[in-house]
């Protein structure tokens, strides 16, 4: 069916709004025509549902637990891609050729080595400051270092962005680790890989054996395309406003590393691991929690379970969960957490509250426990988010930047305040 025309009737007026038409999902309504012709604003708090652009992305069905990007199903991607190639398919629209894929493995292969001055930023930054704001920093610092890649409207400098920040984000987050470890920084080795060297980087002690199971690698480059893009979420929104400034790449996705940085939304994978030690240091009764958790008891939560968009199981967490009994198997790991948050699925799962209330557990129910069966403390869990989300953020970025309809952000606002006043000598104040 074809997009239906809305009409709006304010008093003796009558709008016609324009329809836009999805491919797969909802329609729209144009408003842009409505201030000037009736006076009036919207008002929506938290943006549930307003569209502030039309984009051929990601798409995301909540109701029947669909997320793909460009169009192709994640447990496809998961399945069968890599983290890089999903990368150029969100930046370029389409899955690369051999020959194309070798060219952008090759350009981000030869550019991940940090600059001297910009490994010395990393390296004077506090060893107690949040990850976050050091990797946000350090992002930004690389508009100083590349001058020639800042300029927003020539495609050659976004491009060479583009390949930058891709291959010097596996670099910074894993110097951001070590150094908060008390662990000497190592250095990406040029046709070693992009996963194999993030993971050598991050994992290799010395004297150890660098060789690392194959299922940790295959699992970090799934996770990192799990998280490689959600529509126009708080981070990827964040990104397009401060894009729409024309602001450079850099400062945009900095920008979006400060909006994943709350807890409300990079932080939940940390959230679910703190309730499921929870659950164990308090008896491990897992039916007792849930109990309290229907009850409503104060300070009680369930953490990993819902989320704003899906009201189906989340396609991410099937993968993950996969992922997590791959890499304690093949590390050898026994982690009761993992025991515990199996426990609580199931009820979740066969209980009629949590059903009823779409209640399905989420990518951050299982995300938290792979990270720290790998080894990675809860702190560099949102730096993970970061780091996969960031071919999401430079693809929303890019396509809001070549499209012509693109405003700078500017909302409106409903003014509540004092209206006009004197303003009195301070004696009589």
């Amino acid at each position: 069916m074809d997009a239906q025309p809305a009409r709006l009737d304010v008093g003796d007026q009558s709008l016609d709004l324009a329809p836009v038409k999805a491919s797969v999902g909802n329609d729209g309504i144009v408003i842009t025509s409505l201030l000037a012709k009736t006076g009036l604003v919207t008002v929506d708090p938290g943006f549930m549902n307003t569209a502030s652009c039309t984009s051929d992305i990601t798409f995301i069905d909540g109701g029947k637990g669909i997320l793909r990007y460009r169009g192709y199903p994640i447990q496809q991607l998961a399945e069968r891609s890599t983290y890089l190639e999903t990368a150029y398919l969100l930046i370029h629209g389409e899955l690369p050729t051999a020959e194309q894929l070798d060219q952008f493995l090759a350009r981000i292969d030869k550019h991940m080595y940090l600059p001297g001055d910009l490994r010395e930023i990393l390296a004077v930054q506090p060893r107690a400051a949040h990850p976050m704001a050091v990797l946000g920093a350090a992002i930004q610092t690389m508009a100083c270092f590349y001058p020639e890649s800042m300029d927003p409207l020539n495609p050659a400098a976004v491009e060479l962005a583009t390949v930058l920040l891709l291959a010097k984000m596996p670099t910074m987050v894993s110097s951001i680790y070590r150094r908060a470890s008390g662990y000497a920084v190592l250095y990406p080795v040029r046709g070693q890989g992009y996963i194999e060297n993030f993971a050598r980087m991050t994992f290799q002690r010395p004297g150890e054996d660098p060789n690392l199971p194959e299922a940790l690698i295959r699992a970090l480059d799934v996770l990192l395309i799990l998280h490689a893009d959600h529509e126009q979420n708080c981070s990827t929104s964040t990104v397009r406003l401060v894009g729409s400034a024309q602001a450079n790449l850099y400062a945009s996705i900095s920008a979006g590393v400060a909006a994943l940085s709350g807890p409300l939304h990079g932080g939940a994978n940390e959230a679910v691991l703190t309730m499921l030690a929870q659950i164990r240091d308090s008896g491990r009764d897992v039916a007792s929690f849930m109990t309290k958790v229907k009850n409503k008891v104060d300070g009680v939560k369930l953490m990993g379970f819902g989320h704003r968009v899906y009201k189906n199981y989340d396609p991410r967490a099937a993968i993950v969960k996969k992922s997590a009994d791959e890499v304690l198997d093949a590390l050898g790991v026994k982690d009761e957490l993992l025991d515990i948050a199996r426990e609580v699925e199931d009820i979740a799962l066969n209980d009629d509250y949590f059903i009823e209330r779409k209640l399905y557990p989420n990518v951050d129910f299982y995300t938290g426990i792979v990270y720290r069966a790998m080894g990675f403390p809860a702190s560099m869990f949102t730096p993970l988010f970061a780091f996969g989300r960031l071919p999401g953020w430079i693809a929303q970025w890019r396509e809001m930047m070549n499209d012509p309809a693109t405003k700078i952000g500017r909302p409106r606002q409903i003014y509540v305040g004092p209206v006009e006043r004197d303003y009195p000598p301070l004696q009589q104040r």
